[in-house]
């Protein structure tokens, strides 16, 4: 991990298949005891990074609601400040810090708009939010360490550009199929496999139906 910015855990849980989600956007993978364990995760690190897309979504809150412990800031990439204001994260803003990222794309109309609600509008990036740019900014505002639970496009940038410190996968026991669904990562892809990001496994854990890979 680079000193100027956050650590960064990717975390997911995906079918056998490598789906996050059905061709309709189903993704209630995770049993009730894998996701107490993600808000207990959630509840050790300082953020919680999604893209718009999953806002638009899943409507999640991105709170720790299963465990006892504090909510992580929460960190949306919005390039065109488009994040719905009726949306959870939006609506539960007055008492969890959340951070939107934008560019300086963003219409002012859409500014304005999430302006009035107590939200920390950051601008980075001319057409698209940076991520580099971003996570620096977020080193500096004292983030140390962030969930990513980012849907398939926004886990690819984040390990095209070399950014993802920890990856935390639980495999369930499903097979979703469909060339449409999304999975692990989305984007362009590697072109070979040599080029492709190489982790090590640090542990395994079977929990009940479900096994947790922990890679570094």
């Amino acid at each position: 991990m680079a000193s100027s910015r956050p650590h960064v855990i990717m975390s997911a849980a995906i079918s056998l298949d490598g789906k996050i989600a059905s061709r309709t956007g189903d993704s209630t993978l995770s049993s009730k005891k894998d996701i107490k364990r993600i808000h207990r995760l959630r509840s050790r690190v300082d953020a919680i990074l999604v893209g718009k897309n999953t806002v638009i979504q899943d409507d999640p809150m991105l709170t720790v609601r299963h465990v006892i412990g504090k909510n992580p800031v929460r960190i949306v990439l919005d390039s065109m400040g488009q994040i719905p204001t009726g949306s959870k994260i939006i609506q539960t803003s007055y008492y969890v810090p959340t951070i939107i990222a934008v560019s300086k794309k963003a219409p002012r109309k859409n500014l304005e708009r999430l302006g009035r609600f107590p939200v920390d509008v950051i601008i980075v990036g001319k057409n698209k939010v940076e991520l580099k740019p971003l996570l620096r900014f977020l080193h500096q505002a004292k983030i140390k360490t962030i969930l990513l639970e980012g849907g398939g496009t926004t886990n690819w940038d984040f390990v095209n550009q070399g950014l993802v410190d920890e990856v935390l996968v639980t495999i369930t026991p499903y097979l979703v199929g469909g060339i449409e669904a999304k999975t692990l990562l989305e984007g362009e892809g590697f072109s070979t496999i040599s080029k492709s990001l190489r982790l090590k496994l640090r542990k395994t854990k079977r929990q009940n139906n479900e096994i947790i890979l922990h890679y570094i």
